[in-house]
């Protein structure tokens, strides 16, 4: 069996949102990051990192959607450190991964609730990047699991924006949820000229509109909550013909719905919730 450690006294009372707003153009923050901190020079003399760092996406949720780059991966890891929706709780993307990882790999579970003071959120991930930057000094091939692209609305952004783009990381792409909804309904993304706009349905409508009328093709990502809004916006539009909308694509409790003017305005959606709008492609064809 694997070791498991679940890191509950430092990240449990922590509330991270983990996502990353598009439309505000992602940049990182006013910090310049350093290549290792103090300690981690004196563990590898004079700051070479003798491990390795990899943040992979794993996917939208079925587990043979992973990068053959990510699986291998995985199987040599030393330790992976995986997010967790709720406390004691394995997450979405350990279970995704499970079946490649080594029985030897360590585990480092984090709680990263949905809301909190932005504080917090940057003290928690001041922690956990030097968490991994100290294991990557110790000669640890040490990974990072996110659900989707680890580019796109991903924590792993935050951590990122901490660590800097340095020798000892690589990126590992992996499959975005929008591609597999795509792919599933049959709705092409964008063809030949058009434009293509990623959006969060936390954005304030009048930008929503703003971007639809723009760019020909939309997808517009975090839709439950809101979609009595994004349904109704989509309708004075005209878009409605043109709009398919997926739930948990690739899981098992995946859902589509191909005619939005039909669905009741108060459904209640899963979290992972996401509308493809294509002006030129009619979605019940």
């Amino acid at each position: 069996m694997s070791n498991h450690l679940l890191i509950k006294d430092i990240f449990h009372e922590t509330n991270i949102c983990g996502v990353v707003s598009l439309r505000r153009n992602i940049s990182a923050p006013n910090r310049t990051p350093t290549p290792a901190s103090v300690a981690e020079q004196q563990l590898c003399g004079g700051g070479v990192m003798s491990g390795k760092l990899y943040a992979i996406g794993v996917g939208p949720g079925a587990s043979d959607l992973i990068t053959v780059r990510g699986a291998r991966t995985l199987a040599q890891l030393d330790v992976l450190y995986t997010p967790a929706g709720k406390a004691d709780a394995q997450s979405l993307a350990h279970r995704i991964v499970a079946e490649y990882l080594s029985p030897n790999t360590e585990i480092r579970t984090y709680h990263f609730l949905m809301k909190a003071e932005q504080a917090r959120k940057e003290a928690v991930w001041d922690r956990v990047a030097d968490a991994m930057q100290r294991e990557v000094a110790q000669g640890k091939q040490v990974g990072f699991i996110t659900l989707g692209d680890a580019m796109l609305f991903s924590t792993w952004v935050s951590l990122l924006a901490r660590i800097g783009h340095q020798p000892w990381l690589e990126i590992i792409p992996g499959v975005t949820s929008f591609a597999a909804i795509a792919a599933s309904s049959a709705m092409p993304l964008a063809m030949e000229n058009q434009t293509l706009t990623v959006l969060s349905c936390t954005s304030p409508e009048s930008e929503l509109e703003q971007a639809l009328r723009t760019h020909d093709c939309a997808v517009l990502m975090k839709v439950y909550g809101r979609f009595a809004t994004i349904r109704s916006l989509l309708g004075r539009m005209g878009l409605l013909d043109h709009a398919i909308m997926m739930s948990d694509a690739t899981l098992p409790t995946q859902q589509c719905w191909y005619h939005l003017d039909e669905c009741d305005r108060q459904l209640e959606l899963p979290y992972f919730s996401t509308i493809l709008v294509n002006k030129n492609w009619n979605a019940s064809r």
